[in-house]
C-alpha cells in the first residue's frame, strides 16, 4: 500500500482542494501519514499569491526533496497555485522533483502516479468528495467557486485560478452533508468573491438560493460568509442572513484602501461614497453584523496623504476587523509595471499604524457585546483549571480573537469537548481583541462524526461517491 504525505500551504481553499486530493487518493487505496519520512510520496500543494509564500513553498518542495535522498521517500509531487504561473522555471530550478502540476493538471494526480507504479489503478470504495485529516472536524470550509473575473491590477489569482467558474448548487449541498457527516459544527463558504457566485450558470441560482438551500437541507449550526465584494452583496442577500440565525452575522468584505486616488489605480470598483453607504446599508439590514475587510497599504503611488485618507475613512467606517497587508509586487499584474515606489520600511511602519489604530476602535466596538448572553462554539481547553477557548458568532475562526469562557468548578468539565455549543454572558473585552466570558449552564454536544476509513463508504445523503460532480478545475 502506497504511504503519502500531503503538505497543504496558503489558503482556506487549498485547504479544500488538499482534502478532495486526500479522498481521491485514499478511494485508490493509498494510506495518509503524519510523519513526512514515513512516506513513499510527500505531495506539496504550494502557494503563489505573495513573495513571502512563494519562498515558504519552495522551501517546503526542498525539504521534501531531502527525504528522498535517505531512502525512504520515492517520489516528490508539487502540485498548486504556484506551479500553475511558475511551472517552467520550477522544472529547471529543481530537478529533484519528479511531477508538477498546475491547478489545471491536478487530475493527472493519480495517474501520475499509477504510471510510475506507485499506486494500483483500482477504485477501492471512495470515502467522498472529500477526507478530513486535521485536529478540528467541527470547523469546515466549502469552496463555492473557482477563479475570479475581476480585474484588480494587484492580483495574481486570476493567473493561478482562471476565469470564475461556479460549482452546482445540489453537488455543493451534498458536500456540505458530507463536512456535516464528519463532524462539522461550523462551515465557512469560501470563494475568490462569494458574490459572484451563480452569475456564469445562468440556472436561477445565485449566493442567498445557496445559502437557504445549505439551511434547509443540513443541520449545521453555524454558516460563515467569507470574502465577498461589496458590489455583489444585494438587499436581497442580506435579508436571507438576518432571516436565518444559522447563518451567522459576519461578513468578510475587502475594500483594500481608502483612498480615491488608490482604489483607482488598484483598478478596484469602489469608492468612499459607495464603501459608506453599502456599509451604512448592511448594517440597517442585519442588526449587529460583524464587518470585516482587509488593505493593502504601499502601492505603487501611495503618498502620506493617501495614508492618513486611509486611517481617517477607517475611523469613520468602524469596522468590527482589519487585516492589514503590505504591498507585493506580482508579476504579470498591471501593478507589477508600476514603479514600486514606496520603501518597504515605511510599508511595514504604516502597517503597525493601521493595526494599533484598528486596536483600538475593535475593542471600542466589541464594548456593545458586553453583558449579553451569546452561544459560543468551544475550540480547547485553556492553560487555566475550568477555562475553555471558545467563539462567539461574530469571531471567524483563526483570525477573529477568541473569547475566554470560565466554567464553574462544580460543573463536570470532562462534558465538554471541542465542537460543542455552550451559553455564555460576556462579562468583557480583553487584550482590545477577545472576550472573557461566564458560563451559563447550556451546553449542546457536537455530533458524533461518522467513521471515514479506507475501503467503507460514508453514509451519505445522496452523494456520488464515484466522482467529483461540477468541482472539476
Amino acid at each position: 500500500m502506497l504511504k503519502f504525505g500531503l503538505v497543504t500551504l496558503g489558503c482556506d481553499k487549498n485547504t479544500v482542494d488538499s482534502e478532495r486530493y486526500l479522498a481521491d487518493l485514499v478511494a485508490h487505496g493509498a494510506e495518509p501519514v503524519q510523519d513526512l519520512r514515513d512516506a513513499d510520496v510527500v505531495v506539496v500543494n504550494t502557494c503563489g499569491f505573495i513573495d513571502a509564500a512563494k519562498a515558504e513553498s519552495i522551501e517546503a518542495i526542498v525539504e521534501a526533496a531531502r527525504l528522498k535522498d535517505d531512502g525512504g521517500v520515492k517520489a516528490v509531487f508539487a502540485i498548486g497555485c504556484m506551479v500553475e504561473r511558475h511551472k517552467d522555471e520550477l522544472l529547471e530550478a529543481l530537478p529533484e522533483v519528479d511531477v508538477f502540476l498546475g491547478n489545471s493538471e491536478t487530475d493527472r494526480l493519480v495517474p501520475e502516479l499509477v504510471e510510475r507504479g506507485l499506486l494500483g489503478g483500482s477504485l477501492v470504495e471512495h470515502p467522498g468528495v472529500r477526507l478530513f485529516s486535521g485536529d478540528s472536524a467541527h470547523v469546515r470550509y466549502l469552496k463555492i467557486s473557482e477563479g475570479c473575473d475581476h480585474g484588480c491590477a494587484f492580483c495574481a489569482i486570476p493567473l493561478m485560478r482562471g476565469k470564475h467558474r461556479s460549482f452546482a448548487l445540489d453537488d455543493l449541498v451534498r458536500e456540505a452533508q458530507l463536512l456535516e457527516a464528519q463532524g462539522a459544527r461550523e462551515v465557512n463558504l469560501v470563494a475568490q468573491d462569494l458574490a459572484h457566485y451563480g452569475r456564469d450558470r445562468r440556472d436561477g441560482n445565485a449566493l442567498p438560493e445557496l445559502l437557504e438551500a445549505l439551511v434547509r437541507e443540513t443541520s449545521i449550526p453555524w454558516i460563515r460568509n467569507m470574502y465577498l465584494y461589496s458590489t455583489g452583496i444585494t438587499p436581497r442577500l442580506l435579508e436571507v442572513i438576518a432571516a436565518n440565525p444559522r447563518i451567522v452575522r459576519w461578513l468578510d468584505t475587502p475594500m483594500q484602501h481608502g483612498s480615491d486616488a488608490v482604489l483607482a489605480r488598484m483598478r478596484r470598483p469602489e469608492r468612499q461614497k459607495t464603501i459608506r453607504e453599502r456599509l451604512a446599508q448592511y448594517r440597517a439590514i442585519v442588526p449587529d453584523l460583524a464587518v470585516r475587510t482587509s488593505v493593502i497599504v504601499g502601492f505603487p503611488g501611495e503618498t502620506e496623504d493617501d495614508f492618513l485618507t486611509l486611517c481617517d475613512f477607517l475611523e469613520e467606517m468602524q469596522f468590527d476587523r482589519v487585516g492589514v497587508f503590505t504591498y507585493s509586487p506580482q508579476e504579470g499584474t498591471r501593478a507589477f509595471a508600476m514603479d514600486d515606489d514606496v520603501a518597504e520600511s515605511i510599508k511595514q511602519e504604516r502597517k503597525e499604524r493601521i493595526e494599533e489604530l484598528q486596536r483600538a476602535i475593535t475593542a471600542e466596538r466589541y464594548e456593545r457585546f458586553v453583558g449579553r448572553d451569546a452561544q459560543v462554539l468551544l475550540e480547547r481547553p485553556g492553560d487555566a483549571p475550568n477555562l475553555w477557548m471558545a467563539r462567539a458568532p461574530w469571531q471567524a475562526d483563526d483570525i477573529d480573537g477568541l473569547t475566554q469562557v470560565h466554567v464553574p468548578a462544580s460543573h463536570d468539565s470532562g462534558l465538554l469537548r471541542a465542537g460543542a455549543f455552550a451559553d455564555v454572558r460576556i462579562d468583557a473585552v480583553v487584550d482590545d481583541y477577545d472576550f472573557r466570558a461566564t458560563w451559563l449552564g447550556g451546553v449542546t454536544q457536537p455530533a458524533v462524526a461518522a467513521p471515514v476509513k479506507t475501503g467503507r463508504t460514508l453514509p451519505l445523503i445522496g452523494i456520488d461517491t464515484t466522482s467529483a460532480g461540477s468541482f472539476g478545475r
